[in-house]
């Protein structure tokens, strides 16, 4: 099997989740674009970090 294949695109899935969710926030755009590369830079550990720490969607309610 290929658990390489099916984690990198898992990853891949979550990553595109994320980056949507920090476009869909009411972050500020600077903070956005700081996220965004993030993610994109770190895939695994950007989107760990974005997880915990990373702006709320704009339809979120707390």
């Amino acid at each position: 099997m290929e658990y390489a294949g099916i984690g990198g695109f898992i990853l891949l899935a979550l990553n595109i989740w994320a980056i949507v969710s920090i476009i869909g926030s009411s972050a500020s755009t600077g903070s956005k674009v700081l996220w965004t590369l993030l993610v994109l830079v770190l895939p695994l550990v950007g989107f760990i970090i974005w997880l915990i720490a990373g702006p709320k969607s704009a339809g979120a309610t707390v």
